[in-house]
């Protein structure tokens, strides 16, 4: 589906003040069950516990923002934190600590202004000290976060009044954008510093207990400055890994909610005559990870030839049952502004005969890590997979790995992995999160002067009709030259109970609502 979004002006500068700057929707959603029409007309109450069954959540989970890594701890994050932005359901971009911001006419310099009277789980107030404390945790050398790469081309932070005044290294016109990444919680500071071990959040929930792996139970914060949020009393997110338990306990009633709905039952989890099956599509997508450090996907002709042994079309039709599309081996969806038109990466075997020639080998044997903790179906994927290589002389031994420690024990861990990725609302975020050379999550290792020159070169160019361009080029250097095959692009499908309401606009930009369900849902 194609989608369009309000971008900050373009070659005559953006110094004017934006406030709730954004535009159409990031994609669609999808309401399939008996009561679906009822959803987007019922008004919000208070009240209720949710209870949320979820296929993430590992024993190793920590408060740490700049560890998380799955879905699971990004909802938990969003039910107790703030963010100096939110992107909203419709793929636009609102205030959150921040309730306005304005730029330089580069785009180097960026001006937020604090939003007064919030305040912390703790009763501290939220300062602009706090703001600038939150962002430096995951600056500098020392710093392994994953957020790294989005704040270290800050060169300067200071207070100006209840302003946060950022200046880049250089211009970027999605630094608004960026900061509402889920690494980049708004935490209270002492003396500059915040305590990464911290539950304290300015959230529309409180934490009350926290076993990783199990569940966490949560509620209603008091003092939430958004009243028209947090309608329950309470939440609590439970981790269960296997599809057929999380639907069973949705079924049975012992939950509300859950994501990730099987897609080989979902047709017959829509006949269940009290749960609603939710369908989102945005920029989510499924992968396969190759380590470009290690032999033999160090040879881009062994890249190259895995990309022409894999059927797309057969994936997304017994894996995503057609909720989702064929994807083209770059991260950038039909839902990006910027998406380009290119030529498509083929099944074809012969051709990726020829490319292991080129390679050297007449014969190529590997392992492919997966697990349903990487996304339902990861496993039945791979092994189809590996029937699409075998007529190309690629032999793929498919290792089914544990469900508990699979992102961290196995992903960038095994040289060859099923990896999900919840995409991101902009070209750069996204290529500077899992491409760019050195970030935390390039999980191909991948390394390309010219792709991260061009990088560069489109966060500060502030013409359109240049960026796409430019974006195009990437989207190109990667679908040829990178380490990661894309498939497919995945919807997201979830289910609720019927006496769940929804507002009518369901965010596409992660699951749940933009990580968001806890504070925009509601009992009926």
């Amino acid at each position: 589906m194609k989608g369009s979004r309000t971008r900050l002006p373009g070659s005559t500068g953006i110094s004017r003040r934006h406030v709730l700057q954004g535009g159409a929707a990031l994609g669609t959603a999808a309401l399939i069950g008996p009561l679906a029409a009822t959803s987007a007309a019922a008004q919000p109450k208070k009240g209720g516990i949710l209870r949320v069954a979820m296929a993430h959540g590992n024993t190793s989970d920590k408060y740490d923002p700049g560890s998380w890594t799955h879905a699971y701890v990004q909802v938990f994050a969003h039910a107790r934190h703030q963010y100096l932005t939110e992107v909203a359901a419709d793929g636009s971009l609102v205030g959150e600590v921040a309730e306005s911001w304005e730029s330089s006419p580069d785009a180097s310099v960026w001006t937020f202004a604090i939003r007064p009277g919030i305040k912390f789980h703790s009763g501290k107030d939220l300062t602009p000290e706090d703001v600038i404390a939150s962002l430096d945790y995951h600056r500098g050398d020392e710093s392994t976060s994953a957020a790294k790469p989005f704040v270290d081309p800050i060169i300067d932070m200071k207070v100006d009044g209840n302003n946060v005044v950022i200046t880049l290294e250089s211009g970027n016109a999605d630094f608004p954008f960026i900061m509402s990444d889920y690494h980049l919680p708004i935490m209270p500071s002492t003396d500059g510093k915040i305590d990464p071990s911290s539950s304290d959040g300015a959230g529309g929930y409180i934490v009350k207990q926290y076993e990783p792996g199990v569940r966490a139970m949560l509620e209603r914060n008091p003092n939430y400055w958004k009243t028209d949020r947090a309608h329950f009393d309470g939440i609590e997110l439970l981790t269960i890994l296997d599809p057929a338990a999380r639907q069973s306990a949705l079924r049975t009633g012992d939950v509300d909610v859950i994501d990730q709905v099987d897609l080989k039952t979902v047709h017959l989890f829509q006949r269940v005559p009290d749960v609603t099956v939710l369908s989102t599509t945005g920029t989510q997508h499924y992968t396969f990870a190759m380590d470009t450090r290690k032999e033999p996907f160090n040879d881009p002709n062994v890249r190259m030839a895995l990309k022409h042994a894999i059927n797309r079309q057969e994936l997304v039709d017994k894996i995503l049952f057609g909720y989702g599309g064929v994807g083209n081996d770059h991260p950038i969806g039909e839902s990006n502004q910027f998406h380009a038109d290119l030529e498509q990466n083929s099944y074809d075997p012969a051709k990726a005969k020829e490319y292991l020639k080129k390679a050297g080998l007449d014969s190529l044997d590997i392992s492919l890590s997966a697990a349903d903790a990487a996304y339902s179906g990861a496993v039945d994927a791979a092994i189809l997979f590996a029937q699409h290589a075998k007529p190309a002389g690629i032999n793929i031994e498919v290792v089914r790995e544990p469900n508990d420690g699979y992102w961290s024990d196995v992903w960038m861990k095994k040289p060859f992995s099923a990896v999900y990725w919840g995409g991101r609302p902009t070209e750069d975020w996204m290529f500077t999160t899992a491409y760019a050379s050195g970030a935390a999550w390039n999980d191909s290792f991948w390394e390309n002067e010219e792709f991260n020159k061009l990088l560069l070169e489109a966060r500060s160019e502030l013409d359109d009709g240049k960026r796409r361009e430019l974006y195009g080029r990437m989207q190109d250097i990667v679908r040829t030259d990178g380490g990661v095959i894309v498939p497919m692009f995945a919807s997201y499908v979830m289910a609720h109970k019927n006496n769940v309401k929804t507002p009518e606009t369901v965010g596409a930009n992660w699951t749940l609502d933009g990580f968001r369900a806890p504070e925009r849902w509601w009992f009926e």
